[in-house]
């Protein structure tokens, strides 16, 4: 008589703990983040129009006090949230590096406190990326995936990095970059398996996305002309530039994390102060509110003198800092590239008008600032690099994005600057542990 030679329970176990298993929750952990991050990116694109709608448009002092009125209540709102769900706060980058290092916690159940604040914070017009908290709403939603399927701790580690890959593709249209950025920036260790988890659920959010945003780029630029052999210094000197503005980025971002600190200000408080401020700018500078999506596009059509972008550029790092310190959601991704935009944008309308450059390749050099400051502050080159490609969907540069980054992530190094998430992480974790002095010792 024939027996089995396993039983259909054994089967079972056997098949969910197999490698297709594996594979076939981080497609199904992609989907569910593709989904989520779409309904948060077409939110965030409605309240952009609305807030363009209300800064162009003529209104009397009483409208604008009622709008600031408004903009408090939203500030205390999301002061609140900081304070009850203290690691909802910032880009959520840090919470995830911490969470796979085993020093902080993960819960999901946050997941629609941060997508709401999120949503109410760069609505209103703070100037922060919507992909810090995409990351974050990700890892969540592959730690709950975990709650119903639970897997070994290595498995759960790469479920939930693989989220986080899915929330950069779903943000940016970037499946590889996600990939990347996990790999650089989130876990620690490789692994085949891991690659093909982190690729399926990142390649799965892309084409949820994509069915309902496009399949095309996201930033929408003309032919690229490639430059020439004889504009190479001007590539390392974007690219020594963009490492010295990074390194004085992020000095002012701690600086302002410090400052709310310093003045005592409450936590319930402090997003109100932006909130309030991005009244006066948005009626003079509008550009500078929001991520900032639109302004790296209009650097490629519209002309703007030099005293205009360093304007810009001071407001856009000043303003940015300001809305992160306030502790709300929000990320610093996408105000990293507007900064490396103008960054680029300035120093070639500089070199034009000193007669070293051609007229016309301003594009180029905005293409090439953002992946230098982002690899500037966040020290993640490959990810840099891969990010403005599958955003301009233009090859014709990637010798240049990878001297600029190399020189970016060089003059890092030579003057000490570290990752910006790791001196997050590291704010965060001693901030919930506190070393204890002789004194606390002997009370405990």
């Amino acid at each position: 008589m024939y027996k089995p030679r396993y039983t259909l329970p054994e089967l079972m176990h056997q098949g969910y703990g197999s490698r297709v298993a594996l594979i076939l929750e981080s497609i199904l952990i992609g989907f569910m983040v593709g989904l989520i991050i779409v309904f948060f990116r077409y939110l965030l694109l409605q309240t952009d129009t609305l807030r363009r709608g209300i800064y162009h448009a003529p209104h009397s002092l009483m409208y604008w006090l009622r709008w600031g009125a408004v903009l408090a209540l939203i500030g205390l709102v999301l002061g609140w949230a900081g304070k009850v769900w203290p690691l909802i706060k910032g880009s959520g980058i840090p919470q995830i590096k911490g969470a796979l290092a085993g020093s902080l916690p993960l819960n999901y159940r946050e997941l629609p406190v941060k997508l709401l604040t999120g949503l109410l914070g760069l609505g209103a017009g703070l100037s922060l990326g919507r992909e810090g908290p995409s990351v974050q709403i990700g890892a969540y939603v592959g730690k709950g995936v975990l709650s119903v399927f639970p897997k070994p701790e290595q498995e759960q580690h790469w479920l939930i990095a693989s989220g986080a890959a899915a929330g950069v593709a779903a943000a940016f249209n970037a499946p590889l970059a996600g990939v990347l950025f996990v790999l650089e920036e989130l876990q620690a260790s490789f692994s085949p398996l891991f690659l093909a988890c982190a690729m399926s659920a990142s390649m799965t959010a892309d084409a949820v996305a994509g069915l309902f945003f496009g399949w095309g780029p996201v930033f929408d630029f003309r032919y690229i002309a490639v430059l020439s052999l004889k504009d190479i210094p001007w590539v390392i000197l974007l690219g020594v530039s963009c490492g010295l503005a990074g390194d004085l980025f992020k000095r002012l971002l701690y600086w302002g994390l410090n400052g709310y600190e310093r003045c005592r200000i409450p936590q319930i408080l402090r997003p109100v102060i932006p909130l309030l401020v991005s009244i006066p700018l948005g009626l003079r500078w509008f550009d500078i509110l929001g991520g900032g999506h639109d302004l790296i596009e209009s650097l490629a059509h519209e002309e703007r003198t030099i005293g205009v972008l360093a304007l810009l550029l001071a407001g856009k790092i000043l303003f940015t800092i300001l809305s992160y310190g306030s502790g709300t959601a929000g990320g610093i991704f996408l105000p990293l590239l507007v900064c490396g935009a103008l960054t680029g944008d300035l120093l070639s309308l500089c070199l034009w008008r000193l007669g070293y450059i051609a007229e016309g390749q301003n594009l180029n050099f905005i293409i090439l600032g953002m992946a230098a400051f982002f690899t500037g502050v966040v020290k993640a080159p490959i990810t840099g690099i891969v990010l403005i490609l599958e955003m301009s969907a233009n090859f014709n540069h990637l010798g240049n994005l990878v001297l600029v980054c190399f020189c970016a992530l060089l003059t890092s190094e030579l003057i000490a600057s570290k990752p910006v998430y790791v001196v997050l992480l590291e704010r965060l974790v001693g901030r919930r542990n506190p070393p204890q002095t002789s004194e606390g010792v002997k009370a405990a």
